[in-house]
């Protein structure tokens, strides 16, 4: 850990580890191998006579490859591709060695046949972000919804000064402010799921070129149509020789906006700390600064927002660079594509220092309520929009010439105001009961 040069495998590593198995080298020949495992099993179905005399236990022991796919195995893979300088042939050659093993040599150029190298790839990396949106962020997400909801439920009903372009405006709830943040993740978050995450399956340029040459009477293209349904995904088609990563660029895009708005969040707690409006809970040994004893800093959001800016830097480079390849295909997608990790990697920081934050303010209500008492000037909107009601001549222009540049307008000029209107009783009375503390709407 010492010396790695990312911090997303040096001093966040125990953070980062639940991706391991969805981004690491490793995963990615695990899931490598499972296709070309698949695959395999998939042409045994078809009418082929070369692979008539393929077994269910020959079958169950390649299943069980993958299932029980091993380091050490991997480590093999590497090793042959110090000689092939090719990592999916490295596989195609490890599995054709397990083929020997399961005396099944007869049937190893059935392995990769009629295959490119993207069509391995280009389904193992969507299902392995699939695995890793379903098992590691989506939790992780709701758990910090869940989070946000239990603080708005908490402190719904406690009135608190707004502020626009910084000034003081109409009164909120602070429960109210904190679930404005959580619908507007819950609703990305749904625009994120329904983003169908693609596979390309279809030989060296996308038309199963090879398969109808070796087979022509055999409807390959709804065969490959059916494997990757299998494999839980959707088949891009047509296609050049990768998938043109569009959706992939779609899902990026969402999770980018996610992260936009878990920056928005991050900087008004921030702001709000600054405040006094939150204290932070003080942790036993820790420090805040080398210098000033009584420093309690907001770390977790400064945290959560820098890895937010990174991990959407990336996310927004690989939105842009992906969906772009010079004719049929370049290279520039495969080096792209095995940073997909790195992004997802600081989105997990974040998310976990955010969640942490939370969970070390407190409320300091008299804070809160000390701002609205000195801001009676709040209250202006009300009595204004009370008064056009009863068609009281200009009222905003009254209450804009009593309170408008006016920072020392207090209660008893806001009273005499309105006991110099005339006006009902009982509309006096309706205008005196506006307080900044109760005029926070519903």
């Amino acid at each position: 850990m010492l010396n790695a040069i990312s911090p997303v495998d040096g001093r966040y590593a125990d953070k980062t580890a639940p991706l391991q198995g969805y981004f690491s080298e490793f995963a990615l020949i695990k899931y490598r191998v499972d296709v070309e495992v698949r695959y395999f099993t998939a042409l045994c179905k078809l009418p082929l006579k070369q692979l008539k005399g393929v077994t269910d236990e020959q079958l169950a022991a390649l299943s069980d490859i993958t299932t029980g796919f091993t380091p050490e195995q991997a480590e093999r893979v590497k090793a042959i591709e110090k000689q092939t300088n090719h990592d999916v042939k490295a596989v195609e050659y490890f599995l054709k060695e397990a083929f020997d093993r399961l005396e099944m040599t007869q049937y190893r150029e059935f392995i990769h046949f009629g295959l490119t190298s993207q069509d391995i790839n280009n389904t193992a990396t969507p299902a392995l972000l699939r695995d890793a949106l379903e098992d590691v962020f989506y939790p992780a997400f709701l758990d910090l919804i869940k989070t946000l909801e239990s603080l708005a439920e908490k402190w719904k009903t406690i009135p608190m000064l707004a502020r626009t372009h910084g000034q003081p405006a109409s009164p909120t709830l602070l429960g109210k402010e904190i679930e404005v943040f959580q619908a507007r993740l819950l609703e990305q978050l749904r625009q994120l799921k329904i983003v169908p995450i693609r596979a390309k399956f279809g030989g060296a340029t996308g038309g199963m070129n090879a398969h109808f040459a070796a087979y022509p009477d055999i409807d390959w293209h709804r065969f490959a149509t059916g494997f990757v349904l299998s494999l839980g995904l959707e088949r891009a088609y047509p296609t050049t020789q990768i998938e043109h990563y569009d959706n992939l660029a779609a899902v990026f895009h969402a999770q980018s906006r996610i992260n936009t708005i878990l920056i928005d969040l991050c900087r008004d707690i921030w702001t709000y700390i600054s405040m006094d409006y939150f204290k932070q809970k003080v942790v036993a040994g820790e420090v805040g600064s080398s210098a000033m004893p009584h420093k309690v800093n907001p770390i977790d959001f400064e945290n959560a927002e820098g890895n937010l800016g990174i991990a959407n830097a990336l996310f927004e480079h690989l939105a842009a660079k992906l969906p772009v390849s010079r004719l049929q295909r370049d290279l520039t997608d495969s080096t792209v594509l095995r940073n997909v990790g790195v992004p997802y990697a600081h989105t997990l920081i974040a998310l976990l220092s955010l969640k942490k934050g939370l969970s070390k303010i407190v409320l300091n209500e008299p804070a809160l309520r000390n701002d609205l008492e000195n801001n009676w000037m709040v209250v202006t909107e009300a009595i204004q929009t009370v008064l056009r009601r009863e068609n009281y001549p200009e009222p905003y222009e009254a209450l804009k010439q009593l309170s408008r540049g006016n920072a020392s307008l207090g209660e008893q000029q806001i009273r005499e105001f309105i006991e110099s209107l005339d006006v009902r009783p009982e509309v006096r009375e309706e205008l005196l009961a506006f307080k900044p503390w109760n005029y926070t709407g519903r």
